[in-house]
């Protein structure tokens, strides 16, 4: 049986996180959407259907198992949506009569046989996935799907509940001061062996675990309030990390974090609150840049998705940015706001517009092309060096294709700004 993970035609539902990203690399909790669904199919074949852009990334990260190869389809097949949010409860086995499971519209997971893949697929993933839907047997099921980027949000705490449990090792292994304290339950935490615990931080594990993975530092005068999960090579200066959050690998945090997903390799250092929001990698959160996850009528939030203000159906919603955006000191954040990838946003003193595009600068409360494309790369390219990373060439042929896939929307505000 050969595991098949692909990103079906939702996936810009998710912008700005999906820009340059599957959607099954997105995280939730402590892992990725897909090392939930490795976790649970174990150590099997897998292979995996993306946007053919970002296909050459995917295959640096996964050498050794093929990328938008149809061939690699000849097999018996468990064939599974990349937005399932798998989790250590949900009764999906492998091995199993041919079936299509349908949420709604959706196919969440196909089981098929050799015989059956050969009789329906031709030369379109998106032909031969339709094809099985029409064709065989359909069963709704109730799995988790991942639709918007709030929903990741939401079903943090929840998921770094289901991460802890499914943690091989549980415990104090690094270092660990009798100046620091855990309150709560000291078996609902996990300290790495190569992480470290300064002297007078908290590990609140009463609400929920605490995860410190390896390499982490905790400073002093932290407080983090489980479930809550730091990843690898992270710092957390003397801030309080509020119930339902994720951080790291690869980030540098202060002031206060509640129920947010800071993807990776981001900085939040300075003071600033930062709640119910997911930040993805490269990003920079200046000084005091806080943003609003309520609204002071306590009404459901609206968010941007692909252009329109969308309902959440939720009260508590922050903010969504994307790759490589920085904010200068004292940038507050409207609610439900949404910041596009490679953006420069200046602060105007007050709340700043819930929308602002990729590949710009917002400076004196007015939409900017900025230096041009050339100039965001130069300033990428000193981020990531400073983490001793590098852009290939392929990550700049990404970016290159995101900034012309944006440029209508983009073109179209600044004209607006003019006018």
């Amino acid at each position: 049986m050969k595991v098949c993970v692909f990103e079906d035609r939702d996936y810009d539902k998710l912008y700005p996180l999906t820009y340059l990203r599957a959607t099954f690399e997105l995280k939730c909790g402590h892992t990725s959407l897909l090392e939930k669904i490795k976790r649970k199919f174990g150590a099997g074949t897998f292979c995996y259907f993306a946007r053919e852009q970002l296909a050459p990334g995917l295959k640096t990260k996964m050498p050794d198992e093929s990328v938008n190869d149809l061939d690699a389809l000849r097999d018996d097949l468990l064939i599974i949506n990349g937005r399932w949010l798998a989790s250590g409860t949900d009764d999906l086995q492998a091995d199993g009569p041919e079936e299509v499971g349908i949420s709604g519209e959706t196919l969440v997971y196909a089981r098929v046989k050799a015989d059956t893949v050969q009789k329906h697929l031709k030369d379109d993933f998106f032909g031969f996935i339709d094809s099985i839907k029409s064709n065989l047997k359909n069963k709704d099921v109730s799995l988790k799907l991942i639709s918007f980027p709030w929903d990741l949000v939401s079903s943090n705490g929840d998921a770094i509940k289901d991460d802890f449990d499914m943690l091989s090792q549980k415990g104090i292994s690094g270092k660990f001061p009798p100046q620091a304290a855990i309150y709560g339950d000291a078996d609902r935490a996990y300290v790495a062996e190569t992480a470290k615990i300064h002297p007078f931080v908290v590990l609140d594990t009463s609400g929920g675990p605490v995860i410190i993975d390896e390499g982490a530092i905790i400073y002093p005068f932290s407080r983090i309030e489980g479930p809550a999960c730091i990843g690898k090579d992270t710092q957390i200066h003397g801030a309080k990390i509020r119930e339902g959050t994720a951080i790291g690998p690869v980030c540098m945090v202060g002031g206060e974090v509640e129920e947010s997903i800071i993807h990776g390799y981001a900085n939040k250092f300075h003071d600033g609150f930062l709640g119910h929001s997911y930040i993805c990698e490269w990003v920079n959160l200046g000084a005091q840049t806080t943003n609003s996850d309520i609204k002071n009528d306590y009404s459901q939030v609206q968010v941007y998705v692909k252009g329109e203000l969308t309902d959440t159906n939720q009260t508590k919603v922050g903010c969504f940015i994307g790759d490589h955006t920085k904010t200068s000191i004292g940038t507050l954040l409207n609610t439900g706001s949404v910041f596009g990838m490679m953006s420069n946003v200046m602060s105007i003193g007050g709340l700043l517009p819930k929308f602002i595009p990729s590949f710009c600068w917002f400076m004196n409360n007015k939409i900017l092309k900025g230096y041009g494309f050339r100039m965001f790369i130069k300033t990428a390219e000193t981020v990531v060096s400073r983490r001793g990373r590098k852009l290939t060439e392929d990550d700049i042929r990404l970016l290159e294709y995101t900034y012309k896939l944006v440029k209508p929307e983009r073109d179209a505000l600044i004209k607006k700004e003019r006018m």
